[in-house]
């Protein structure tokens, strides 16, 4: 069956496991922390492997899986970073009659329609939850919900959110993190104002990431490549940064598609107004895709991360230059 977050809290209750799935990475680590947590799983019940062990852990795995716990109480096992190859595997671990443990499954972008979809969202007593970065009305939310319910903040300025809104969104963890600690600043006040954001959410590492994007984007080069050796300098997460990437192309799309103009920071909105001129949407689209195909790469190949990265974002910041170009003429 298929799942929203919603459905989570109760359902983990009721099936033998669960595929949890999608490019947001920390989405997907917060909902397994949260199953172990909801099903009191203790330390020494878990048994957890990477999907390129199964084969030569598939004997450990039914054995763990069909055993009782030597400690008593209930055992998990988890796989992570599944993908369609490991559907056949995973099918007989959660179809096995003696099964003795709750299944955690977790994944990145799964295609539809491929084998670990199917088994999870069509099969008996297991269900699939797909973890999609949050978008704009998703990421007000969730803000709101944490600053305003959990630390009693009594207002956001504008100009704050906004900048929020613009840095935040493409990984769970890394945005409740944050709002922690922005809480945790602004306590004795409980105002959050556009300075404590800056201040919490370090500028430099916020106008390269802007740099980086919205320099992409609107086809400069230089600007580009000098805000992508500086994340990395900062030892900035490439995969982070493709799904930053992601979410950003998602932006332009709908802007580009269906005129629907974000809230935009004043530093990047010029930006932003010149690449909404130089994208169509079959040419964003093509992004989206090829940036499907680059986390699947750096996941995968074990090829470094950052230089499949820098060969990406050179490579289309030239495509940008020559389509602004050619848009000019």
């Amino acid at each position: 069956m298929k799942w929203k977050e919603s459905d989570f809290t109760k359902g983990i209750l009721t099936v033998r496991s669960v595929l949890i799935y999608g490019p947001d990475a920390g989405l997907v680590d917060e909902l397994c922390d949260k199953a172990i947590e909801i099903l009191s799983i203790e330390k020494d019940n878990i048994f957890a492997l990477d999907s390129g062990e199964l084969r030569d852990k598939q004997d450990a795995l039914f054995a763990e899986a069909c055993t009782p716990s030597m400690f008593g109480g209930r055992k998990m096992v988890i796989i992570s970073n599944a993908g369609d190859s490991d559907a056949k595997t995973i099918r007989d671990l959660v179809e096995h009659p003696g099964l003795d443990a709750m299944v955690i499954v977790t994944g990145g972008d799964l295609r539809f329609g491929g084998g670990l979809r199917t088994l999870f969202e069509n099969g008996d007593n297991v269900a699939a939850l797909a973890c999609y970065t949050d978008d704009a009305k998703t990421l007000e939310t969730l803000i709101r919900n944490e600053l305003f319910a959990n630390a009693q903040i009594k207002q956001i300025s504008p100009d704050a959110m906004a900048y929020m809104l613009n840095h935040l969104g493409g990984d769970r963890g890394i945005t409740r993190g944050f709002l922690n600690k922005i809480a945790l600043y602004v306590d004795d006040k409980k105002t959050v104002d556009l300075d404590d954001v800056e201040k919490c959410l370090p500028d430099t590492g916020a106008a390269n990431t802007d740099d980086f994007l919205y320099s992409l984007t609107a086809g400069h080069i230089q600007q580009t490549m000098l805000a992508l050796d500086r994340l990395l300098y900062d030892n900035a997460e490439p995969n982070m940064l493709v799904r930053m990437l992601d979410r950003h192309f998602k932006t332009l799309l709908t802007a580009v598609v269906d005129g629907q103009l974000p809230r935009l920071f004043w530093k990047v909105a010029d930006k932003f107004n010149v690449a909404i001129k130089i994208w169509s949407g079959s040419d964003i689209t093509a992004v989206l895709n090829r940036l499907n195909e680059l986390e699947t790469q750096i996941r995968t190949t074990g090829m470094p991360a950052e230089i499949l990265l820098r060969d990406f974002a050179l490579k289309l910041v030239l495509k940008t230059y020559k389509m602004s170009i050619k848009r000019r003429n």
